[in-house]
């Protein structure tokens, strides 16, 4: 339906609605009205708006007491015809305004807002916002005559009120957008009046009789109410409005009132040179508080509100804010790094808007200022807070740019500024489990290791004064700031100096110092125009600065004070340590650290504290992370530097505390990957000859360096086969300072051993078959499944025979007439009389395992250990050499049996390991021995346990007693099965192991168990189906011929009934056999 265009017919359609509102002042006839009066075009309504509007003000005017919801509709329709009407008259727009600040304000006490409802508080609000867009030309000007400052303070009074008691988010919004458009300030979509300069100097003339209870109000609501951001907008807008630097210049801003205005002329506030400094003075303790509340603020619109309060002041308000300016600055500078791009955005936008240059010595002052007071704020701050300091301080540092050199130029700001960050950056080395951790030389393989494998496992830095990681990323972007902008000769000698000076200030400086290197090579570095990049930008420094700074650093951190620093306690002796190791085993990796801290709290004179022991592997790490910066601040031209820093990095991946060992083997990964490398194999071939040669010239003096072998180990864990014939030479070389000190150096040398086996028989995996004997038990095995019965009685026939000693003649023919081995068969390629020359890693291990056998017996539990497992590596890489391995088993066997059977059980564990391995290779060699020797020791050991273990609970798992029972269950079967024992041996492992069917055995016990039964069917099946089905026998068996006696079989003892289950699960496998 199409509006009314004609006035004279409009005039005639809403006269009669208009006439029954002014005589019966009703709701309906309200609704009536507004309804008519959606039907009439602006254009027309305009033409009629004083008429339309006489009956809705009566109804305001009529005394005595009205019903709210007739208010709200007469509101209500009047702010339809303002929204689409504009007001040309004074009269009109006083009339109104007064009338609706009425509606407002409280008949007891006009002051203050009335106890009304929220929909009339917000309908009334809604149409003064709309009388006030609604006034046309210079009349909205009026409002503001000294004439009207009563009327307008009663105005302000009552937008305040609301906006900072009123319980209403939206009547609180409402009420801080319409003292906005009162002030010609509002920033909303519609058209408004541009005031000219004299008009805008007239409005703020008359704004300042009301600017300290605007100020205090708005500055109460923003600190009471974070969330009220719309409030920042006001302040921000009235002071500019008020304390504009063009407007104080004019005459016009303190000319004397008129006397004819009476007392209203008390009401004017002259601005004047003096009350300007009063009310900066006033304003600037304001602006710190709301400062305080929202440059931290979460949500990034209250934050957006102060970035544009501090560009609007400091580009309008700079010279009559002058106490004010360090405090706007603080805040435009401590978004600059804000995490929400259109906070930072529109940063960037003011500070390109606010001429921030100008103000250089501020800046330098402020941050002088704010380094002063840093660590107090650390300490007494919480942690947004923290980071709103810690911005602020790093956007001084990008607004000052290139003059930041000139700023570290003055040495009260040098020293400040870096006194601030040592203090800043103090680590707690308290925690107890730094000093805990042990690598005991278990280095990851490089075939399985990856550089993020290490950088995860990395143990992150605790600090005194802050937990967030947020807050130490903006403290490394402070410190390659500096670096970036600064003299970096004039950084590094003032660091090292704090860095020599106290061991107070010395990992801290470490720190600064390493970030400082890399911000000076451009890494990591942003400006105020750019965001945070990760690659390289362009520095002012060069490379041979960065160098140059690189090699003295590099020179201080590997000085022998510094490098070789002492991170585990030296009073534990022999003994201590076999019983240390024994408490490992036995309750489990999860009670190492409670032991550790019990024997770190042992008293002792000369034993390093926690703290210095926890202080000394921090500063190892942060100078292993400095040589790192220094390699990525110089990628290739790092190269040479190798030569100087690459073997002590690999000394401290080496080294026995895990903390320093990880940070050690991440150096590598980042030097290799800035030096160009590809692995960490590729970095130790390329640079092992000079390695080499230093371990070389170390091992000769063993006792100044005892670091030289766990270089060779390093080297060894992280190579490859092609490193073999380099450290032929050194390998002697460690064999013979083994000799002549082993009582010394023993423990350490095996670690050398160890690593350098491990590394052998991953470069040389045996190819030769392992035994010959276990292929044939499976290939027998897997005959016996397609054999008849009828075969089966010919077999038993001819070992009868055979038995009687029918036929034996033939068999020995059979017997002499066995081919050559293939093994044979490659011994015997050369001349019967030259032996030829075994290949160097063959050589090394018979060397090798030739001191194994004499180190066996040391006193030294935790020796013993080493030496067992270097052992087993040893007959792993002679395997493929059974003509080697044999004369060095019958060699070691004597020692290792002393191990098997009189030993400690944690020894018995590995000896028995060792024992398996070697029962793959030597499997007649063993027999006899194992069947006389070690066999009714470690079976009486499992029958002695049995019952123990039934009886136990669940803490009996973490014992050393069972993890001895469940080594020998799991590896006795294969060890029975690969020396083809005999049948009486067998009963005896039978008759132990039967116990550990029982189903009140441990889990892990009985599938142990099940194991060995398994293997002892493949050797014997016909004895252990028997032996089995006394246990359970799940059927009669009845025979295929009559004349075949019937089998009785049938447990006959209750207690055998905890046997059943278990009994069950090896059925089906006796049932394939057979």
């Amino acid at each position: 339906m199409s509006q009314i265009s004609d006035p004279k017919i409009a005039f005639a359609y809403l006269r009669p609605a208009c006439v029954l509102l002014t005589r019966e002042p009703t709701v309906v006839n309200v609704e009536t009205l507004k309804g008519q009066l959606k039907e009439v075009n602006d254009a027309t309504l305009q033409q009629l708006q004083e008429y339309v509007l006489f009956p809705l003000r009566f109804v305001l005017k009529v005394p005595g007491a009205k019903k709210e919801q007739l208010v709200q509709s007469v509101t209500e329709a009047v702010s339809y015809v303002l929204e689409n009407t504009c007001i040309h008259s004074w009269e009109t727009l006083h009339n109104l305004f007064s009338e609706l600040c009425l509606c407002l304000s409280s008949s007891a006490d006009p002051g203050k807002p009335a106890d009304t409802s929220e929909e009339l508080k917000s309908a009334v609000l809604r149409c003064l916002d709309a009388l006030l867009h609604a006034a046309y030309g210079d009349i909205v000007f009026k409002l503001f005559e000294p004439i009207m400052l009563p009327g307008l303070g009663a105005a302000v009074s009552l937008l305040l009120a609301l906006g900072e008691k009123e319980k209403s988010r939206d009547i609180q919004t409402a009420a801080l957008t319409c003292l906005q458009a009162l002030t010609l300030q509002c920033d909303c979509t519609q058209e408004h009046v541009v005031p000219s300069s004299e008009e805008r100097c007239f409005v703020g003339s008359a704004m300042a009789s009301f600017l300290p209870g605007i100020t205090m109000a708005t500055a109460r609501i923003i600190t009471g109410d974070l969330r009220q951001g719309h409030a920042v907008t006001v302040w921000s807008r009235t002071v500019e409005l008020v304390m504009e630097d063009v407007q104080l210049q004019s005459t016009e801003s303190y000319k004397t009132p008129s006397a004819d205005l009476g007392r209203i002329g008390q009401l004017i506030v002259l601005r004047t040179p003096e009350w300007v400094k009063n009310t900066a003075g006033k304003l600037s303790v304001l602006l710190k508080k709301i400062i305080s509340c929202t440059s931290a603020h979460q949500h990034w619109r209250v934050r957006v509100a102060m970035v544009e309060l501090a560009d609007h002041l400091l580009a309008k308000c700079s010279h009559s804010l002058t106490d004010c300016v360090g405090s706007l600055l603080e805040a435009l500078v401590g978004a600059i790094n804000d995490v929400e791009p259109r906070v930072s955005q529109r940063n960037q936008r003011c500070s390109g808007s606010s001429g921030t240059q100008t103000f250089t010595d501020i800046l330098s002052e402020n941050l002088h200022s704010l380094a002063t007071s840093l660590p107090r704020l650390m300490r007494t701050s919480d942690d947004q807070k923290k980071l709103f300091v810690l911005n602020v301080f790093l956007g001084y540092l990008k607004i000052l740019g290139p003059l930041v050199s000139v700023v570290l130029n003055s040495a009260a700001h040098l020293e400040r500024i870096s006194k601030a960050l040592m203090q800043v950056l103090e680590l707690d080395v308290m925690d107890v489990r730094i000093v805990e951790e042990r690598s005991y030389a278990a280095a990851v393989e490089t075939s399985t290791g990856s550089h993020d494998s290490y950088t995860t496992h990395t143990q992150r830095k605790h600090f005194l004064y802050f937990t967030d990681e947020k807050i130490f990323s903006v403290l490394m972007e402070i410190c390659r700031t500096l670096g970036y902008y600064g003299n970096i000769y004039l950084l590094t000698d003032h660091l090292l100096d704090l860095y020599c000076q106290s061991s107070v200030y010395r990992k801290q400086a470490a720190m600064v110092l390493n970030e400082t290197v890399r911000g000076a090579a451009g890494i990591a570095v942003a400006d105020q125009s750019q965001g945070l990049e990760t690659k390289v930008r362009e520095s002012p420094a060069t490379q041979e600065d960065i160098k140059a700074a690189a090699v003295s650093i590099i020179e201080e951190y590997t000085s022998l004070n510094n490098w070789h620093l002492i991170t585990v306690s030296k009073e534990m002796d022999r003994d201590q340590q076999d019983q240390q190791v024994r408490i490992f085993q036995s309750w489990g990796i999860i009670h190492q650290r409670r032991f550790l801290f019990l024997h770190s709290m042992i008293p002792s004179s000369s034993t390093s504290t926690i703290h210095q022991l926890n202080s000394n592997i921090w500063q190892l790490c942060i100078q292993l992370e400095g040589i790192t910066c220094c390699a990525q601040a110089l990628g290739h031209d790092f190269r040479p530097l190798l030569m100087t820093s690459l073997y002590p990095v690999l000394e401290k991946a080496g080294e026995e505390t895990l903390l320093v060992s990880q940070a050690g083997l991440s150096s590598m990964w980042d030097i290799s990957k800035a030096c160009g490398y590809a692995s960490l194999k590729e970095l130790i071939n390329e640079n092992s000859d000079y390695l080499l040669n230093d371990i070389s010239l170390n091992l000769q003096r063993i006792s100044q360096h005892p670091q030289a072998p766990r270089v060779l180990t390093v080297m060894l864990t992280h190579s490859d086969c092609s490193l073999l014939p380099l450290v032929g030479d050194i390998v002697q070389d460690v064999l013979t300072a083994l000799d002549l000190s082993y009582e010394r150096t023993a423990a350490l040398f095996c670690s050398v051993l160890h690593a350098l086996m491990k590394a052998l028989a991953r470069w040389f995996p045996s190819t030769c078959s392992r035994t010959s004997k276990s292929t044939s038990y499976r290939q027998r095995s897997s005959d016996q499944e397609d054999l008849s019965i009828r075969q089966f009685l010919l077999n038993y026939c001819k070992q009868k025979e055979l038995a009687e000693g029918i036929g034996i003649e033939d068999d020995d023919t059979e017997d002499q007439e066995v081919p050559p081995t293939e093994c044979e068969d490659v011994e015997d390629t050369g001349s019967p009389d030259v032996k030829a020359e075994l290949p160097s890693h063959l050589s090394i291990t018979k060397d090798v395992m030739e001191r194994c056998i004499h180190l066996l017996s040391d006193p030294s539990l935790r020796l013993r250990l080493k030496v067992l497992d270097v052992l087993e590596l040893c007959v792993q890489v002679l395997s493929e050499r059974e003509n080697e391995l044999l004369p060095m088993a019958r060699r070691c066997w004597p020692a290792l049996l002393q191990r098997l059977t009189t030993d400690d059980p944690l020894a018995v564990l590995r000896a028995f390991r060792v024992l398996c391995v070697l029962g793959e290779t030597c499997g007649d060699f063993l027999r006899r021995r194992v069947s006389k020797e070690v066999l009714p020791k470690l079976s009486a050991s499992l029958a002695r346990q049995a019952p123990i273990s039934a009886k136990a609970g669940p803490v009996y798992t973490h014992t050393l007693a069972y993890k001895l029972q469940l080594a020998v269950l799991q590896g006795l079967g294969s060890l029975c099965q690969r020396l083809d024992l005999a049948e009486a041996d067998l009963d005896v492992v039978c008759e132990a192991c039967l116990p550990y069917l029982s189903s009140r055995q441990p889990i892990r016990l009985q599938e142990a168990c099940l194991n060995v039964f398994r293997h002892l069917i493949q050797v014997d099946p016909d004895t252990f189906w028997f032996t089995l089905n006394e246990l359970h026998c799940p059927s009669s068996y009845i025979p295929h011929h009559p004349d075949l006696l019937p089998v009785q079989l049938m447990s006959c003892c209750l207690m055998k009934l905890t046997l059943l289950t278990n009994g069950q699960l090896i059925e089906p496998r006796l049932q394939q056999v057979n």
